[in-house]
């Protein structure tokens, strides 16, 4: 069963998703019409005019489709203000997020140093089995 997505709004009633917004722009900076982003997600150009025009939202997996699609992070189609980003970010847009860390709690970095402590223990591991097998 696919999820679907709702506008947020904020304590202030301010929608923070411009979804529809972002799909239009980032269809017409690829050049494409209705019906080639319908072809390419796998719907109808009807369906894309709904999501242009706020008629319908579509499911998170047709938002992540979308993401891949245009080579955009999910925040950038969804939260105004996100930063633009690559869908699948390469190794120089994660150093470039390394900046970005002192916006954290002190929590959350404690948090990320012990999932970054994980992730390099199993590439470890793995690497020895592959050396020793």
């Amino acid at each position: 069963m696919a999820t679907h997505l709702a506008a947020v709004r904020t304590p202030l009633n301010e929608v923070t998703m411009p979804l529809p917004d972002q799909i239009k722009a980032l269809r017409k900076e690829h050049g494409w019409s209705q019906a080639d982003l319908a072809t390419r997600v796998g719907g109808d150009a009807g369906q894309i005019s709904r999501y242009e025009n706020g008629k319908i939202t579509p499911s998170v997996d047709v938002v992540v489709r979308l993401a891949e699609i245009f080579d955009v992070n999910t925040d950038y189609l969804l939260l105004d203000g996100a930063t633009r980003r690559a869908f699948r970010p390469t190794p120089d847009e994660l150093t470039d997020r390394l900046g970005d860390l002192s916006a954290l709690t002190e929590a959350d970095r404690a948090a990320l140093a012990h999932i970054l402590d994980g992730l390099l223990a199993n590439t470890r591991i793995r690497a020895a089995l592959h050396h020793a097998g």
